[in-house]
């Protein structure tokens, strides 16, 4: 097979209908599977060690948001970029960008690790944790932070198998995760006994098994992105256009550990440690909706990245509308499922009544305006596809920072615990009007292009 026929061209010309679903599928079967994956270690722990445990989980969430955020940085970056230049045929940078996430990802997974390890505990009830959780956390993370480097580079390079051609490749590694944390946790927990330490080793293991077949993928001189002599020396103009589009993932999840931090105080000075736990089954379950909303945009990365570096404006309008519309009715799904069955859906996680009343409650509240989260996630994911980076940070701290921090800080004075829940709510609607506004202009920019 050629080079030239190992090239996505059809993203040029293929109907977008067609791709978007050809390439979002695997991406949403991937991420549905991942969000199954952090669902699993909740649900196991919550009924094999205890709903202490489960509160201890959602302590780390700050935590295991910060390390994604590094890894967003460069694996997202280097994804956009390798769309675009295999959209101008430049496809010795496109080799080359492969060679310079591997070793981004590995400096930046033991940097974190190196910095965060002897400040753990300090970290944990900056967090929000007590005398009673914060065991339960560092056990977690002692673990987690030990395999950060496995953890980094096998979202990277994920990253890179679906902008280069290979969603279902992709989407194979995240169900691998998927059903071997699946097998090994329940049997660490509860028959090893290791408690939530065994939760965190199945972790690892599922990701440390998906990463060595990447590598087998990668190893393929067959393939045109493949491990190779010369490309794993950094490059700066590769490394810091990397790092530039990569910006607005990483300040996004930095900005979701920080709010996550916010929260987790906010709830425990005026609730206490079960609420806490509440907003970590609450959490799980909106994550599940918010990975196939990101398929989605996964799926939507490469199409609207190699017709922008083509030129080819008509289509990328196009599967921006067709995005924004399956992402819309997803969140509106999850909207209707959260308003009429929240009970059911958080027992999943816990049999303690008292936990389940205030996980229902804040679900309830916390998805009020979810049917707009969608179309503003989209816009989000459309300028970052484009590489318009500035206008993708913007969006991505709007919600979090501008919006959310001060009616975090403003409302629970007035309200207590239900000024943390509500504040969620409305920080969603009025980051999706700002992004109404932009995508409008940003189409005018289109059709003047024509």
């Amino acid at each position: 097979m050629s080079t030239t026929q190992r090239i996505p061209t059809t993203l040029g010309t293929e109907a977008i209908g067609k791709l978007l679903m050809q390439y979002a599928l695997p991406a949403i079967i991937a991420m549905t599977a991942s969000s199954l994956y952090n669902m699993v270690d909740s649900i196991f722990i919550g009924h094999g060690v205890g709903t202490m445990a489960l509160s201890a989980l959602a302590l780390t969430f700050p935590l295991m948001n910060l390390g994604a955020a590094f890894g967003s940085l460069v694996g997202v970056g280097a994804a956009t970029m390798i769309s675009v230049k295999l959209g101008q045929k430049d496809y010795a940078t496109a080799q080359r960008v492969l060679g310079n996430v591997f070793v981004l990802n590995v400096l930046l997974g033991l940097t974190f690790t190196i910095v965060v390890f002897p400040f753990l505990d300090p970290i944990l009830y900056f967090f929000g944790g007590s005398d009673e959780t914060v065991g339960y956390a560092r056990d977690f993370m002692e673990i987690i932070l030990a395999g950060n480097v496995v953890t980094h580079l096998y979202l990277g390079l994920n990253s890179v198998l679906r902008a280069s051609g290979h969603p279902k490749e992709a989407m194979y590694a995240t169900i691998a995760t998927v059903v071997i944390n699946t097998i090994l946790a329940p049997l660490f927990i509860f028959v090893f006994d290791w408690g939530i330490r065994g939760a965190a080793t199945a972790t690892i293991l599922a990701q440390l098994s998906a990463l060595l077949w990447q590598f087998r993928l990668f190893s393929n001189p067959n393939e045109l992105l493949h491990f190779s002599k010369g490309i794993f020396r950094l490059k700066r103009k590769i490394v810091e256009g990397t790092l530039a589009i990569g910006l607005s993932p990483f300040l996004m999840n930095v900005a979701a550990c920080f709010i996550v931090i916010v929260i987790n105080q906010g709830l425990k000075r005026y609730s206490g440690d079960l609420a806490i736990g509440a907003f970590g089954i609450v959490n799980r379950l909106v994550f599940i909706i918010v990975m196939i909303v990101m398929g989605f945009n996964q799926g939507m990365q490469p199409i609207a990245g190699y017709n922008f570096g083509a030129k080819l404006y008509d289509r990328v309008t196009k599967v921006l509308r067709i995005t924004i519309i399956y992402a819309t009715c997803v969140t509106t799904a999850g909207f209707l499922i959260g308003m009429f069955f929240p009970h059911l859906v958080v027992s999943i996680f816990t049999s303690d009544e008292t936990l389940i009343n205030i996980s229902v409650y804040g679900l309830r509240v916390t998805i009020l305006f979810f049917p707009f989260v969608g179309f503003q996630m989209v816009a989000s994911n459309f300028f970052q596809s484009i590489g318009m980076a500035n206008k993708a940070i913007f969006l991505s701290l709007t919600r979090q920072m501008i919006i959310l921090l001060p009616c975090l800080f403003i409302l629970p004075r007035f309200w207590g615990e239900a000024g943390v829940w509500y504040s969620m709510p409305i920080s969603d609607l009025l980051a999706s009007l700002i992004a109404a506004v932009m995508l409008w202009h940003q189409f005018r920019q289109f059709r003047k292009g024509r």
